[in-house]
């Protein structure tokens, strides 16, 4: 069968070779693991169980997960091995079954998932780089879409993940995840039940582009959409060949991006201390602003780019 589950559509045969995503129809995953680094709501104290899929569709070249989406490491298994991961993690008191790079199996998941019948929420932790087609497959079995919007702009999509059309596929695909599961919800304990939350990572030297997005969830979703907006940008992969990404983020680029947020009325977010930039991989999340004072604070004239 020709795969057309991303956006690519490379209509490769993934029973016989590898798809645009690297990957053959076969399940392979690198890691799965209680993981307590996720956004509050996500990990709580017991953590979010992650399961990280090996391959991707975009080949971003800041990627930190290169290994996974660039070099294919993992193992495979069959869907009755993942049902019993997923089982396990539920019996490690996981919050959440946290389905991460999830796009290329999709259609196997839709089966597991019907076959599962969690009994916590599942989590659909994607690049945003999906069709309304393959999400609608997912339609009742995913309560918490977690999507990237990494670009407001096809060019940038284009220079740094590979793919022509980011944006116009991304947009469309926010949209169909917020049909599905409309504003995100807590339970008594602050953990995340059901709902959408846009992640966007802000990239060195791009920020006009980060402001951008911000003003098209303002613009285009409901009031009150969870937004997480991230500082924890490394310098990984490819970066060396791209000099402009190729160092961490500025204070002050941070600083714009969060003031754009406020301005554009988004209020429910998540904020990060810029040392949540490491190769650790360990961010820190913050909810109140007030938390973060020197985000508060004027943003300072100095020479980096915005």
């Amino acid at each position: 069968m020709k795969c057309t589950l991303c956006p690519r559509k490379c209509g490769v045969d993934r029973s016989l070779r590898v798809g645009a995503c690297g990957m053959t129809d076969t399940i392979r995953i690198g890691h799965a693991m209680l993981h307590k680094w996720e956004e509050p709501c996500l990990s709580g104290e017991n953590g979010s169980g992650a399961v990280f899929f090996s391959g991707c569709p975009l080949k971003c070249v800041y990627c930190q997960n290169w290994e996974l989406s660039h070099n294919n490491y993992g193992t495979n298994i069959t869907p009755d091995e993942l049902l019993n991961v997923m089982r396990n993690m539920v019996d490690m008191g996981a919050n959440n079954i946290n389905l991460v790079t999830p796009t290329h199996y999709a259609a196997q998941l839709a089966e597991i998932l019907r076959a599962f019948r969690s009994p916590i929420p599942i989590v659909y932790n994607t690049s945003g780089y999906e069709t309304v087609e393959t999400l609608k497959m997912l339609d009742g079995l995913v309560d918490v879409y977690l999507t990237d919007l990494k670009y407001s702009d096809n060019e940038i999509g284009k220079k740094y993940s590979g793919v022509p059309d980011y944006f116009d596929a991304t947009k469309d695909a926010i949209l169909e995840m917020q049909r599905q599961v409309g504003m995100l919800t807590l339970n008594s304990e602050g953990l995340a039940e059901k709902g959408l939350m846009v992640r966007h990572l802000i990239l060195p030297s791009n920020v006009r582009q980060s402001v951008e997005a911000l003003r098209w969830i303002s613009e285009n979703l409901p009031y009150g959409t969870m937004v997480s907006l991230m500082s924890q940008y490394v310098p990984n992969g490819h970066t060396k060949d791209f000099p402009a990404i190729d160092r961490k983020l500025s204070r002050r680029e941070y600083k714009i991006a969060v003031k754009a947020a406020i301005d554009f009325g988004i209020d429910n977010l998540y904020v990060q201390q810029l040392f949540s930039a490491s190769d650790t991989y360990v961010p820190q999340f913050l909810f109140d602003l007030r938390d973060t004072q020197w985000l508060m604070d004027d943003i300072p004239h100095d020479s980096e780019e915005e």
